[in-house]
């Protein structure tokens, strides 16, 4: 069957002329294959035991399209599917692809989105994601201020509300090398500490890379050769209680209150007692927590609001959001929030600040040095 493709493809290029042929290829085989070969679903093509399709053509069809030879010919080495030629040829095509995209990015003028300068498309970046173009000098800026502050996560578009990031080949191209070892060194960490059976050596001086193993709490440094506790971060101590971080804590006092008679006294003899009142003790500055600060919407990390506006900045991962409504703020205006008279906090950048009290205090002092 495919050698009989095969065939047909080559009478439709000898029929142009030995012309350029490939948009045809691609009609026929996309339209017209299943019924050249007479099957009528892809679900009924079946196999014999030899491995050859039982869907072949007869022979008066061959007749009918010039495909008889006197002799039947060999099968036709084109047909023969050869996975890792087929996954070559396709990465050639997607890299042809992207090189003539490149080529008429590069031959075209934008207007950069942050000095709204016209640059032509070789002194330009586009993100991939959402296509907007930034000139390379910007970018470079932008890029490079993240990554001194340790923002190897927030290297968006700038474009407000926008969640389109910047792949590492780009942000390779833009900053120097001593500035990219450091991003990829900073986006390495960040991703190892998403991963549950990944954390590292205690020690201070070292601070290498330690994978458990499953169901195990005791790791052994690769570097210092470190024997520790995978919860308490201490020594290792076999099975003797140890002292836990706190979202292990939250996790013991959960279990803790949820358990029976005999469930408590055995959590209180792996883990002590003075650590189950901890835990519970956790539970009571969670309780504050929640009333008294909100989570940043982008890290989770819990801010408390003491003066100040309602403009706030985490100070775990740098994120612009609304104290009164938490939603995220554009990094090029973060207070045009507070100025939109569609936006729920319209004219509230100063909400809740007790101006007055400030006021009379200042009167106060004021009547003093008077």
């Amino acid at each position: 069957m495919l050698s009989a493709l095969c065939t047909y493809l080559d009478k439709i290029w000898k029929d142009s002329g030995n012309c350029v042929v490939l948009f045809s290829w691609m009609q026929f085989l996309k339209e017209e294959t299943l019924s050249f070969l007479r099957i009528e679903s892809p679900l009924e093509i079946q196999r014999n035991i030899k491995g050859t399709s039982d869907c072949v053509l007869s022979t008066n069809k061959k007749k009918e399209l010039g495909l008889l030879d006197k002799a039947e010919s060999p099968l036709d080495p084109r047909a023969i599917q050869d996975v890792a030629s087929w996954a070559s040829v396709l990465r050639e095509i997607l890299d042809f692809d992207q090189k003539q995209q490149q080529q008429a990015f590069n031959s075209k003028m934008f207007t950069c989105g942050v000095c709204f300068s016209e640059k032509l498309g070789t002194d330009c970046m586009y993100f991939k994601e959402c296509q907007h173009v930034y000139c390379k000098a910007c970018l470079k800026e932008y890029f490079e201020i993240q990554i001194r502050d340790g923002n190897v996560q927030c290297l968006n578009c700038p474009e407000p509300k926008c969640t389109s990031i910047a792949i590492p080949a780009q942000v390779k191209d833009l900053v120097e090398e001593e500035m990219f070892a450091r991003y990829d060194h900073l986006l390495l960490k960040s991703s190892l500490d998403l991963m549950a059976d990944v954390v590292y050596c205690p020690r201070s001086v070292c601070q290498s890379v330690v994978l458990l193993e499953p169901e195990n709490t005791m790791g052994v440094c690769p570097g210092c050769h470190y024997a520790f506790c995978a919860l308490c971060e201490m020594a290792y101590h076999g099975i003797s209680p140890c002292k836990l971080k706190a979202e292990k804590l939250s996790e013991l006092r959960d279990e803790y209150l949820g358990a029976d008679e005999s469930g408590k006294k055995l959590l209180e003899k792996t883990y002590g007692r003075r650590m189950i009142e901890k835990a519970v003790e956790e539970l009571c500055s969670q309780e504050w927590l929640g009333k008294n600060s909100k989570p940043c919407p982008r890290c989770g990390t819990n801010i408390q609001k003491m003066n100040g506006c309602n403009k706030m900045t985490c100070i775990g991962c740098k994120h612009n959001f609304c104290w009164l409504c938490t939603c995220p703020l554009s990094r090029v205006d973060p207070y045009g929030h507070f100025r939109d008279s569609s936006s729920p906090c319209f004219n509230g950048l100063f909400q809740g600040i007790e101006v007055e009290d400030e006021l009379l205090s200042d009167e106060d002092d004021d009547d003093d040095i008077f």
